[in-house]
């Protein structure tokens, strides 16, 4: 068999997922999986900076990190906007999935935050087009050639497939998991301490969910000034592992 035709049989042999059975299920935990190429591991968040300065040195403080992000900071902009465009791609209101994505493009509040959900976002859709074709999601990604922060293109591919609750709670959990996977690395903890903080989050990710699954555009926006400046600071650190 030549390479050519294995790679065509590759191709006809890719997995679309429909509304039957939990093949939603299996497609959310790949795009939501640490192996998914986005780039995640070398971002931060400002945890980095945080560290140095002696803010984070312990368990508790990273679980009061991570939460603050998802509660008021970035993270709960992220939800609100990955359930937007949850909604108007399953909706068919393609303007409105452009408002969002621009809207997306245009809350990032610091270079770095910018950089880290945009380049997650790129990697995200040229790996999503590549590995699961579809073509509502596909238009949609080529009508953005300047890019697509990270959660907008998570909530346009979860339409076709995934009911919002469960999207937003993988996703909430993606986005602290990946950040305790820095926290462990940088304090440093150990992995069950890494799992400690996972469990201690749990019940505030599963609640942060479902209020993001209530929420509109409205409600977008962060109330973090510290972690922004944390990230302002990490720009000119003079030693650092993440871009973040």
């Amino acid at each position: 068999m030549t390479t050519r035709t294995r790679m065509a049989r590759m191709e006809a042999a890719t997995i679309t997922p429909t509304d039957d059975g939990a093949d939603w299920l299996l497609a959310l935990a790949t795009w939501l999986s640490p192996s998914y190429p986005v780039g995640a591991y070398s971002y931060s968040h400002g945890l980095e900076w945080a560290v140095e300065t002696g803010e984070v040195r312990a368990l508790p403080d990273l679980v009061e990190y991570v939460c603050a992000v998802l509660e008021l900071g970035a993270g709960w902009s992220d939800l609100v906007l990955a359930a937007a465009a949850w909604r108007a791609m399953s909706g068919g209101r393609l303007d409105e999935l452009d408002h969002v994505a621009e809207l997306a493009m245009a809350l990032r509040p610091t270079s770095e935050f910018a950089l880290e959900s945009s380049q997650q976002g790129a990697a995200f859709a040229s790996t999503t087009c590549a590995a699961w074709p579809n073509a509502a999601f596909d238009a949609f990604a080529k009508a953005h050639p300047e890019g697509l922060v990270y959660p907008v293109a998570v909530g346009a591919v979860c339409a076709r497939c995934v009911p919002l609750p469960p999207m937003l709670m993988a996703l909430g959990h993606a986005i602290a998991a990946n950040l305790v996977s820095a926290g462990v690395r940088l304090v440093p903890l150990g992995q069950t301490d890494g799992q400690r903080a996972i469990a201690a989050m749990a019940p505030r990710i599963a609640a942060i969910a479902k209020r993001a699954a209530q929420s509109d555009l409205s409600e977008v926006g962060a109330a973090a000034p510290v972690i922004e400046i944390y990230s302002m600071r990490h720009e000119t650190q003079y030693t650092r592992l993440f871009r973040s």
